[in-house]
């Protein structure tokens, strides 16, 4: 139906794509972002994998574009939500969600290599499966300011979107059709993601 009704205005199917699949790629990492739920880098990987299929010029350009800056700007928002959570005396939703995803565990690593590395260590946090939350959380409990957050978030995010990108590029290379390129994206992503939980567990000794 689509490509029908681009075809009638002249507009090819590839455009029609990029017109909507850009906005929603950017409005759902931007969700993913505030809601630690979705799973965004398996987002940017499928989108990769539709990029590297098509023949518009810029294609993978403007995923990387869109998936690091909605990104950077929900990370920015998050952690602003976190900050007047934590000036509030009640607290705030987002300040619970962040503690809830934060293990004592790995807040206690996490504010480690925040004093031993400063802000570089938000590059890793982003790069490392579940480590966005303490990280980020060790930031608000040091009472780091936004401006300094977001100047250590922005290489961070670049560095998160060309590496889920590669893997999107990776699973368009190997399969001559997208849809099976995006199948071994999503299904590599989602395994990198479960990979530290499953650890934990198989480290966790018998009781």
């Amino acid at each position: 139906m689509i490509s029908l009704s681009a075809a009638a205005t002249g507009v090819s199917p590839e455009s029609t794509q990029q017109a909507i699949g850009y906005p929603t790629l950017f409005l759902l990492v931007l969700l993913g972002a505030l809601v630690p739920v979705v799973p965004t880098g398996a987002l940017v990987s499928s989108a990769a994998v539709v990029a590297f299929h098509q023949t518009a010029p810029f294609a993978l350009l403007m995923v990387f574009a869109v998936g690091s800056l909605a990104a950077f700007l929900g990370d920015v928002a998050l952690y602003w939500l976190g900050q007047r959570g934590m000036r509030s005396k009640n607290g705030s939703r987002w300040l619970a969600t962040l503690r809830d995803r934060a293990p004592e565990e790995r807040l206690g690593q996490a504010q480690e290599k925040l004093n031993d590395h400063g802000i570089a260590v938000l590059v890793l946090s982003r790069l490392v499966p579940a480590g966005r939350i303490p990280v980020m959380l060790a930031c608000l409990l040091a009472k780091m300011p936004l401006r300094t957050f977001a100047r250590g978030d922005v290489p961070a995010c670049l560095a998160w979107a060309v590496t889920y990108q590669l893997i999107g590029i990776l699973g368009g290379s190997l399969f001559s059709e997208p849809w099976e390129g995006v199948v071994a994206a999503v299904a590599v992503t989602l395994a990198i993601s479960a990979a530290p939980s499953l650890w934990r567990r198989v480290r966790k000794p018998a009781t």
